[in-house]
């Protein structure tokens, strides 16, 4: 079933203006009026494992804060949730990444405030406040119990990732279905399929970022709502298991869903994977003795981009490439089923030129300078996700 485009969120997903003028408006005008919603972003997991306060400056330090959120225009912030595959007792580790946020949100009530939904979320823009969200990065999380997935939507969470790169017991992961040739099932299994509706019935939006092909068409296929791909990109662009073919775009443009283009230049130019291997490689042995001591695989890795920042800075995708994946869905399926899942401070490398949350209003300004008219922009921005937010709070 299409769920088409409800005039309401045209309207809803610009901020109230001036007076109008006469005179073209500058894209950071347009920025600053339309209400721009990031589907994705991780500086919750940092809070836990490198003790970072989202509220203090942490400028050079992450891609995000408190502060440089506001300073990029972002109105509405989804908060990734997340652990990997090998984490023990994930759910309690999920609820300790909501706590810190809780504890942000207590310390700024006149900044930052956790909605559960449309209204509220309207309200608190209104208030010039940032709406917070949660979303839950691995359906690990949950730990097979329907409980634990309502109890997580009871503190703020508005979609579930249903797999990370590992695998579930009821969804394979992208990283399985096109690495391991020797699955004993793919796709989703009947308590997979349980999820699926339990989701629908809670008003949770489903996000098919990450998981394998076979779990996206099995999801397309029970759902009854429209889903989300919280943080992903283009094949056809860049052919990571991570990113979406047209097929796949086009059965979520018919659904009705919607794809928020991710930041990670491995994700959205196809030369970076290469020169990312040789990097690591030569590093190598710095990179091993990091994890010997006892840091976490990503975090070792992480350090060394750092620390070779110079080096790091050549690996990066040119910024123009971001607009190259967002025009491409425009051009398959239309502007309706596209926006920004940036991945902030779950990447090391965004592309040149974005290097923080303060650089959102270079992609208005990129769209504009394209031939965008206003309502275009405000979907990419914002309104296209909102109206997925909206169809699945729609009781059916």
């Amino acid at each position: 079933m299409r769920y088409l485009p409800m005039l309401f969120f045209v309207l809803v997903s610009c901020k109230d203006s001036p007076d109008k003028k006469s005179e073209p408006k500058t894209f950071e005008e347009i920025h600053n009026q339309a209400i721009f919603v990031d589907s994705h972003n991780d500086i919750l997991t940092l809070t836990i494992e490198k003790g970072y306060i989202i509220d203090d400056d942490l400028k050079g330090k992450t891609h995000s804060d408190l502060k440089r959120m506001k300073d990029g225009g972002l109105d509405v912030q989804f908060f990734s949730v997340w652990s990997d595959g090998k984490q023990v007792n994930p759910y309690n580790f999920a609820n300790r990444q909501i706590d810190s946020l809780d504890a942000v949100l207590k310390r700024n009530p006149d900044k930052i405030v956790k909605v559960a939904n449309i209204a509220a979320l309207l309200t608190v823009e209104k208030q010039h406040k940032i709406a917070a969200l949660i979303g839950i990065e691995g359906g690990h999380q949950i730990e097979d119990d329907l409980t634990k997935l309502d109890a997580l939507y009871n503190r703020g969470a508005r979609y579930m990732t249903l797999t990370w790169n590992n695998s579930t017991a009821w969804a394979t992961s992208a990283f399985d279905e096109t690495q391991d040739k020797d699955l004993e099932q793919k796709g989703l299994t009947d308590f997979g399929k349980k999820v699926i509706e339990r989701m629908n019935t809670l008003g949770m939006m489903i996000d098919i970022s990450h998981v394998g092909e076979q779990t996206f068409w099995d999801v397309i296929d029970n759902t009854t709502k429209p889903i989300i791909a919280s943080h992903s990109s283009v094949y056809n662009i860049c052919p990571h298991f991570r990113n979406l073919k047209d097929e796949q775009i086009k059965a979520m443009a018919k659904n009705g869903g919607v794809i928020q283009i991710n930041f990670n230049s491995g994700f959205i130019d196809p030369t970076v994977g290469k020169k990312e291997n040789e990097f690591l490689e030569k590093h190598k042995t710095e990179i091993d003795s990091l994890k010997q001591s006892g840091m976490h695989p990503y975090l070792a890795e992480e350090s060394i981009y750092s620390k070779y920042h110079l080096e790091a800075e050549e690996l990066k995708a040119p910024f123009n490439l971001v607009i190259d994946h967002i025009e491409y869905i425009i051009k398959l399926v239309g502007v309706d089923y596209v926006g920004i899942g940036s991945d902030f401070d779950g990447i090391v490398l965004p592309p040149k030129q974005l290097d923080d949350v303060t650089a959102y209003p270079l992609i208005t300004k990129a769209l504009l300078e394209k031939g965008y008219t206003e309502e275009d922009i405000d979907k990419i921005l914002g309104g296209n996700i909102l109206r997925v937010l909206k169809a699945n709070e729609l009781k059916k």
